[in-house]
């Protein structure tokens, strides 16, 4: 976990948007609660700690993981892309990351600096990182839980506010089980955060994509490797962006209720609810990973007890909360309510708030495209259409652009308004990964 003076802290702000409205009897409260990060010595509205002083910026830690199985010779260009990349990426770390290179088969190694031990960024230990990177060579199996394991106690030696990860696979993780990356990822989770890269065709989505949700990063497709270097760069550029880490939701709610779920839903889809851990009389906290200068969105979905005409009631308060290993905790200082107002006016205790009613149209459009691609792949046509009709039907009306593009590659779109499709009879392998692997991405709602 990480340890901040209350100083070094940027900026928080939380909005609460929904219905409070209940109709008599109703128990279900949804709220959208958007929570916006602001650092570099912008001056948010909020009530909340400091941002940092003039020349005091957040220190890092970066492992990248580059996969050098034996498959990466197959073509060449893999491995060539890998280490331009890696140098891509080498160069954009600020000055003073701690830094490793790691290369990983069916074991893991030090490329660079080794011995243990992290090197420190300037322009010395950048030339002789890249100068490494020769050593880089294909040959042998996948076992991407020794990489990531690897990388964390690399990265847990270090004395820093942000420990991220980079890793790049091009196969499936065939020399671990499931369940030995399952335990991996456990073990790894709230340590540091990775980000995910499938190069080319070969590899496995759903390991990718678990590997990235798994440690609060991002998962993306590279399908050809001369465009590994540019998203090496923008991954790193992001890295260095992030200001705080260990960052959680905390969320308390009055006796009797219940929270059925807590969800990011922009910029992605993800499902928090399963990751709580308890903080105290009737509050939870829920991991939202490292921040920079961003606003994200998330789903709060709680059970309340029924009551009569009148009667209001606080359903939950949410509030930002740096956890420490010490049991110590660090308030952010902004946090939002959520309230139940029952009431007989139909009008009002019908509506559905626009946000709510966007993101679960978003949330139920990611679902959509999955269960779709799974159904194509089992051979069940119909089903499929079915799916991927209504994911269509979904990506228009949200005016979700990018989606409707990808999935247009996979269906040939007969009206969109009513999720008119037919399967196209040949699709790229590229195209549907893509497809897949982006499936969670969502567009903000506009306010």
């Amino acid at each position: 976990m990480a340890n901040f003076a209350k100083s070094n802290v940027p900026r928080f702000s939380v909005d609460v948007y929904q219905n409070e409205y209940l109709p008599e009897g109703g128990s279900e409260v949804n709220a959208i609660v958007t929570v916006t990060a602001t650092g570099g010595g912008t001056i948010s509205s909020a009530v909340s700690a400091p941002v940092y002083p003039p020349g005091r910026r957040p220190s890092a830690a970066v492992a990248i993981m580059v996969d050098c199985s034996g498959s990466m010779d197959y073509p060449p260009t893999k491995m060539r892309g890998a280490r331009e990349a890696t140098a891509a990426a080498i160069d954009t770390l600020r000055d003073g990351t701690r830094f490793t290179v790691i290369g990983g088969t069916h074991v893991a190694q030090e490329v660079y600096p080794g011995g243990g031990r992290l090197a420190v960024a300037d322009a010395t230990t950048r030339e002789q990182a890249k100068h490494a990177l020769r050593r880089l060579s294909a040959g042998g199996g996948t076992a991407i839980g020794t990489w990531l394991r690897l990388a964390d106690r690399l990265l847990s030696a270090a004395d820093v506010t942000i420990r991220h990860g980079i890793l790049l696979t091009d196969g499936r993780n065939e020399h671990e089980s499931p369940e030995d990356l399952r335990a991996t990822l456990d073990a790894c989770a709230g340590r540091f955060t990775c980000d995910a890269r499938g190069v080319g065709t070969d590899w496995e989505v759903k390991e990718v994509t678990g590997i990235a949700s798994a440690l609060l990063g991002t998962a993306d497709i590279v399908a050809d490797p001369a465009g590994l270097a540019a998203d090496f760069t923008r991954m790193m550029e992001t890295a260095m962006g992030k200001e705080v880490a260990d960052v959680c939701l905390r969320v308390w709610t009055p006796v009797g209720t219940t929270i059925r779920f807590v969800k990011q839903v922009a910029p992605s889809v993800a499902d928090l609810t399963d990751r709580r851990t308890e903080a105290g009389p009737r509050a939870g906290d829920y991991p939202t990973g490292s921040w920079g200068d961003e606003s994200r969105d998330y789903h709060l979905c709680v059970a309340v007890p029924p009551a009569g005409l009148g009667q209001e009631m606080l359903a939950a308060r949410v509030s930002l909360v740096i956890p420490d290993t010490d049991g110590t905790v660090q308030n952010l200082g902004a946090q939002g309510l959520v309230r139940a107002v029952w009431t007989d006016d139909m009008a009002a205790s019908t509506s559905i708030n626009p946000q709510v009613a966007h993101y679960t149209g978003q949330a139920e459009l990611a679902q959509a495209i999955q269960k779709g691609l799974d159904l194509r792949k089992a051979g069940d046509f119909d089903g499929a259409t079915a799916k991927l009709g209504r994911a269509v039907q979904l990506a228009n009306a949200s005016g979700n652009a990018d989606t409707a593009k990808l999935l247009a590659k996979v269906v040939d779109v007969v009206d969109a308004a009513t999720g008119t499709v037919r399967l196209k009879t040949r699709v790229a392998e590229a195209d549907e990964m893509t497809l897949e692997t982006r499936s969670t991405k969502t567009v903000r709602v506009k306010k």
